[in-house]
């Protein structure tokens, strides 16, 4: 399983549609842009909103969210996105609004089950906002009328968002901010990722509803890890998913992976992600170290104000941990200094053959260079693990 992004129209369309609500947008690819696309919009009347729909985090932040756009200026302020190499794009009736009217809700699918988060603090400011964010696990349990109560959504609304989840094979979806008034609930913005292994199974999203800003442009680290690839019986990815995140990965083994980075997303800090991926296949001591490399080169080049790194893994049948780790502490040692400045710690749980050996060396290390957060084997379960590198994360 891989998560893929939904663009903004497509995820859209599919809840508006689950919740039988109406939904006025328009997509817009600048690569092949018709007059009838703007007219569309036009006709409507109205100002309209106009937004980058590549999945980028933070647009409004980053000015790739244009508000009360006049419809004659609905033409130049598409051509000005595209200019700054931007391809699709979402353009919207503007809704006014206060912005203490702004909620947050998401949904989260994963081996523990589904867990509802929401907030009656939504909007561009929601990560500072996190500790007004309630969690509920959804099961036989559940009060759905406290739910509807806290949320200002109707039981049976939140039922048909759970079940669009389920129809759509959505591993996690993110309404922030929607509001609700008088004239009921309104959708503002809303993030949708998907299990892309359920492709020929729905109906509802194709691959070309798929969105990752700047797909055709990898970083610099990404094409070496590429290389690195193709060149190795070993299985070895990479992907940005934010460039200035702060939880940074370093995972071995697909099912790892794919744990990890659920529990991240359930706890909340799915948009501090900053990347994804894993190595596996027994790779060699020079190949985990040309790759930790990589992944290294991304945390030190990140914007953000904390970061930690997580290596992880789950026990290994064949991956010689020893040897593997010796490729990480080379690459760790290098940059030491570098990451001691920006106070990153290091969190570890990992297991297979070797471990004794490949656990104590790489805690030394860390203790050594002051970035130990901790080191664990497979006695500590691996989401402990996780949450207990994100509590560091979140520390003031």
């Amino acid at each position: 399983m891989a998560r893929q992004k939904l663009s903004e129209y497509r995820a859209k369309t599919i809840i508006s549609n689950a919740l039988n609500l109406p939904y006025a947008g328009w997509p817009i690819d600048a690569e092949t842009l018709l007059d009838d696309q703007i007219k569309k919009a036009v006709s409507a009347g109205n100002n309209f909103v106009v937004k980058v729909d590549e999945g980028v985090k933070g647009r409004y932040k980053k000015g790739l969210v244009k508000l009360d756009v006049a419809p004659a200026d609905l033409g130049a302020t598409v051509e000005s996105l595209a200019e700054q190499g931007y391809r699709w794009l979402i353009i919207e009736p503007m809704f006014g609004h206060d912005q203490t009217e702004e909620r947050y809700l998401s949904l989260a699918s994963s081996r523990e089950g589904l867990l509802l988060q929401y907030s009656s603090k939504g909007g561009i400011n929601i990560e500072k906002q996190a500790g007004s964010i309630q969690k509920v696990w959804l099961n036989k349990e559940t009060d759905w009328e406290d739910l509807a109560a806290q949320t200002g959504i109707s039981s049976q609304l939140i039922k048909d968002l759970v079940q669009a989840l389920k129809d759509d094979y959505f591993a996690f979806m993110e309404i922030n901010p929607y509001v609700v008034s008088d004239n009921g609930l309104r959708i503002l913005d809303s993030a949708v990722e998907v299990d892309d292994a359920a492709t020929f199974f729905v109906n509802d999203w194709k691959p070309v509803d798929f969105r990752r800003h700047n797909s055709q442009k990898p970083t610099d680290e990404e094409k070496v890890v590429e290389e690195l690839d193709a060149n190795s019986p070993a299985s070895l990815k990479l992907s940005v998913l934010e460039p200035d995140g702060g939880i940074f990965l370093l995972l071995s083994g697909g099912g790892a992976s794919v744990v990890v980075a659920d529990e991240i997303y359930n706890q909340g800090y799915g948009e501090q992600l900053a990347n994804y991926g894993e190595y596996s296949g027994n790779p060699n001591a020079e190949e985990t170290y040309i790759y930790t490399k990589q992944l290294l080169s991304l945390l030190l080049k990140s914007s953000a104000p904390r970061k930690i790194l997580f290596i992880g893994g789950a026990v290994a049948n064949f991956t010689d941990v020893a040897k593997t780790f010796a490729g990480v502490i080379k690459a760790i040692e290098e940059v030491a200094g570098e990451l001691k400045t920006q106070h990153v710690k290091v969190f570890v749980r990992r297991g297979g053959p070797n471990q004794e050996t490949g656990l104590a060396e790489m805690e030394a290390t860390l203790a050594k260079h002051d970035l130990l957060g901790a080191v664990h084997d497979p006695e500590t379960p691996l989401t402990a693990a996780v949450t207990e590198a994100l509590e560091e994360y979140a520390r003031e």
